[in-house]
């Protein structure tokens, strides 16, 4: 079974500065028998696109196929559930239902992406552990024994290498994180600004001054990147934005995109993100941001948590074959009613759930 669009991200078209530590990790898994590892490093240092890569990389290998879960902080049941859904495995969606479908793939490679709950993920993944699964872990931290941790650094940073000609100027400036290169380079490179230019403000910013982080997404390089392209964006793409920054689920396509920034569909402040490399498209049509770009976006904007449920539960309830594609966006609302103690929220999400299961049959 190979890597499909519907399991997996595309591959990138290249990864800069890379070889290496590709090489030292395919190695690892193929001859070395290393079946837990987890890449971890800062924010936007480029653990998720390396995983991504890897997995292309190693999907001959795998019988069984490959499949990417984003986890962030979901517990050890909830984990269970969607790994069930996305394998479609039969019947209940508990630990064994699971343990039998991973059994009967043969050797399967998944990615735990953006892992947050290490009690949660160890119980996971030691429930599994007699399963031919090889578990490809991203993380900031990782507390988690009986798991190879492989630290990524921004690449090139050792040699002292700019891996972005367009804004070498900027790669010390920027301290050679690969997210913040990126962005400056996509403002570079549609003529929005130069690079001697933007050197200038972000300096006039502070971004080479000592300062505490409020957070491990809170990254002042990207921060303040957004924060010049935040005030060039348009209306729409600001909404566009802010849409991709609060909702608690995963990539979110196009149309549902529009609706849920209550706005026509403006091609124009789409390509804009795109183009300023704001946001990401991890499946044909389907966009989401970084978690760093995420904190920086969150931090001014608002956006009612309601309408992400009313949408995601319309949508699935009118096809329930959507719920594995959108699962990140059920369990999210399965916590809105839940956090919200809202009984009628609560009871249409049972009666989704039954649907969903009636069609599985």
């Amino acid at each position: 079974m190979a890597l499909t669009p519907a399991l997996f991200p595309p591959a990138p078209q290249g990864v800069k500065g890379r070889a290496k530590e590709l090489n030292a990790l395919t190695k690892r898994i193929t001859e070395g028998g290393v079946r837990r590892i987890a890449l971890v490093g800062g924010g936007g240092s480029g653990k998720s696109l390396l995983a991504c890569v890897l997995g292309h990389r190693l999907k001959r290998y795998f019988s069984g196929g490959a499949h990417w879960l984003r986890v962030g902080a979901w517990d050890t049941s909830t984990l269970v559930e969607m790994l069930c859904r996305r394998l479609g495995a039969p019947g209940t969606a508990d630990i064994s239902s699971l343990k039998d479908s991973l059994n009967r793939k043969g050797p399967i490679l998944i990615v735990l992406d953006n892992h947050e709950n290490d009690r949660a993920l160890a119980a996971f993944i030691e429930l599994l552990r007699d399963c031919p699964v090889t578990w490809i872990i991203t993380a900031r931290r990782c507390l988690l024994s009986g798991v190879e941790v492989f630290p990524v650094i921004a690449p090139l940073i050792s040699s002292s290498e700019a891996a972005f000609p367009r804004v070498a100027q900027l790669t010390k400036l920027l301290r050679w994180n690969p997210l913040a290169l990126d962005i400056a380079d996509g403002l570079v490179s549609t003529k929005a600004v130069s690079a001697a230019a933007l050197r200038k403000w972000l300096l006039q910013a502070g971004v080479d001054r000592v300062t505490v982080m409020a957070h491990e997404d809170d990254v002042p390089e990207v921060r303040l990147l957004v924060a010049w392209a935040w005030a060039k964006l348009s209306r729409e793409a600001r909404q566009l934005l802010a849409a991709l920054a609060h909702t608690e689920g995963d990539d979110i396509d196009e149309a549902s995109l529009y609706r849920l920034a209550r706005i026509g569909t403006d091609g124009k402040a789409l390509a804009a993100l795109i183009a300023w490399r704001l946001i990401q498209q991890p499946l044909l049509n389907r966009y989401t941001v970084h978690a760093v770009v995420r904190y920086a976006i969150r931090q001014r904007t608002r956006f009612p948590a309601r309408r992400f449920f009313d949408h995601y539960v319309k949508l699935m309830e009118r096809d329930p074959a959507r719920v594995r594609l959108e699962q990140s966006h059920l369990f999210a609302a399965m916590d809105y009613a839940h956090q919200t103690s809202d009984l009628g929220a609560a009871l249409r999400i049972e009666r989704l759930l039954a649907l969903v299961e009636t069609q599985e049959r």
